[in-house]
């Protein structure tokens, strides 16, 4: 199968496509429900999003993975990931032997993806090492531009699009967005155990919450029922951004389609299985039925290929 995805997307050289199947078993790895979406893309497109994929998941590892390494040590990582991406996409050095930057750099190329969208996730990740909370919606929105929206922008141009481009990044950035918007609600007991809180303090406050009462819900694994309110408002924000996303699915090319709308509604299934176990999110990890990510896979399977089909794409 890989073979057949590097072949279409032209992609000859062997320790190329060595490193675009390094970023492709990164994906089926650590991102499941994301490789399953992928799977509704035409071969050709498929490569592509793997790097891109990959990129992000280990500037992601670099800041959280569970080990002894300082902040300092963490910071040194990210900027030496920086400088060598810098160097082979910007400067046009070669020689890295890394082979999730073989693979970006070129997808970056192939897509004319600017080096700005990198820098930005990148300055997003330096805050994860010194920002552990975030006083207002403001501000988060700030982190969220470049660890969210950016991606959505990456995106773009391996997605294709039926008009300017310019017209579709506002929708993609929205989609970026209510996906990590599901991931903050959904991994908050995960994330305060790296002792962050991804959710706008003053937002939490107007339900008489604060850090210490999520410690608790944290310590306790149980839902207090003022954080239960707070987070309900949190999902509710969550539930209007994909609603601003959605619209943005027909500004796609066709092939893409099957693939973006059911990414929507498989994390989009994460917020409602919150919604549903009445935001018991601490201590146990709300997730999408696999049964339910099969019914959406087939269901994306038979557009995709209908709409292959109609508008020739391979």
């Amino acid at each position: 199968m890989i073979s057949t995805e590097l072949d279409a997307a032209g992609v000859r050289e062997p320790s190329l496509r060595a490193a675009y199947q390094h970023c492709r078993t990164v994906n089926a790895q650590h991102g499941k429900t994301f490789f399953l979406a992928t799977r509704l893309l035409a071969p050709r497109q498929r490569p592509a999003v793997h790097a891109l994929y990959g990129f992000a998941r280990g500037a992601d590892d670099i800041l959280d993975d569970f080990d002894a390494r300082t902040n300092e040590e963490r910071a040194d990582q990210l900027q030496q990931l920086s400088t060598r991406l810098f160097n082979s996409l910007v400067e046009n050095r070669s020689g890295d032997d890394n082979p999730t930057l073989t693979a970006v750099v070129d997808t970056a190329r192939r897509y004319d993806i600017g080096w700005d969208l990198f820098d930005d996730f990148l300055a997003s990740m330096r805050m994860d090492l010194t920002v552990t909370d975030y006083p207002d919606r403001k501000s988060l929105e700030r982190y969220m531009y470049g660890s969210a929206e950016v991606i959505g922008l990456q995106l773009l141009p391996v997605l294709g699009t039926v008009g300017p481009r310019e017209e579709a990044a506002p929708y993609a950035a929205a989609l970026g967005k209510a996906f990590q918007l599901t991931n903050f609600l959904r991994d908050i007991d995960e994330d305060l155990s790296r002792g962050r809180v991804y959710l706008p303090a003053d937002e939490l406050a107007a339900h008489g919450v604060d850090r210490d009462m999520l410690e608790w819900c944290h310590t306790n694994r149980r839902t207090d029922q003022k954080v239960r309110a707070a987070l309900a408002e949190q999902h509710a924000i969550t539930r209007a951004v994909y609603e601003q996303a959605r619209p943005g699915i027909d500004t796609l090319a066709p092939s893409s389609r099957p693939c973006v709308a059911a990414a929507l509604t498989l994390y989009s299934g994460i917020l409602a299985r919150i919604e549903a176990i009445d935001f018991e999110i601490f201590g146990r990890r709300a997730t999408v039925s696999k049964p339910r990510r099969l019914a959406v896979a087939v269901a994306g399977i038979g557009r995709a290929w209908a709409n292959r089909i109609r508008y020739g794409s391979v």
